[in-house]
């Protein structure tokens, strides 16, 4: 579970980090990552998730959320303390293991943080 100080909650966080920040695509995911100019600018690094009633059922949504915080929780320490990243669940996201959200989800930040020779 992600602490209440790595959770982004106010939407105007959520839409400066999908409008501005860079974008990679995988699977099962899409990973929004936008880094802080000033490190002093946040307690941590902020995490947020957007799952559409497209993912299923509001179970399978709390199901898939419960997951992608869990793999987030563990990224955490690869961020500095002003990164902001907004995690969208595809449809499939449902159906595919934790292991497998979590490879995904380390792959999109490896991309976004590293951005050389990738494009948005």
């Amino acid at each position: 579970m992600l602490s209440a100080r790595n959770r982004m909650r106010r939407s105007t966080e959520f839409d400066a980090t999908v409008k501005y920040g860079l974008r990679t695509v995988q699977p099962d995911i899409v990973v929004h990552v936008r880094r802080g100019s000033d490190p002093g600018d946040g307690d941590g690094p902020r995490v947020g998730l957007i799952i559409a009633k497209s993912v299923g059922s509001a179970v399978e949504r709390h199901r898939v959320a419960r997951r992608l915080r869990h793999v987030a929780r563990t990224m955490l320490g690869d961020l500095s303390t002003s990164d902001r990243v907004v995690i969208r669940a595809l449809p499939s996201s449902s159906q595919v293991s934790s292991a497998w959200l979590e490879q995904q989800l380390r792959t999109g930040l490896r991309r976004a943080l590293n951005p050389s020779g990738t494009h948005r």
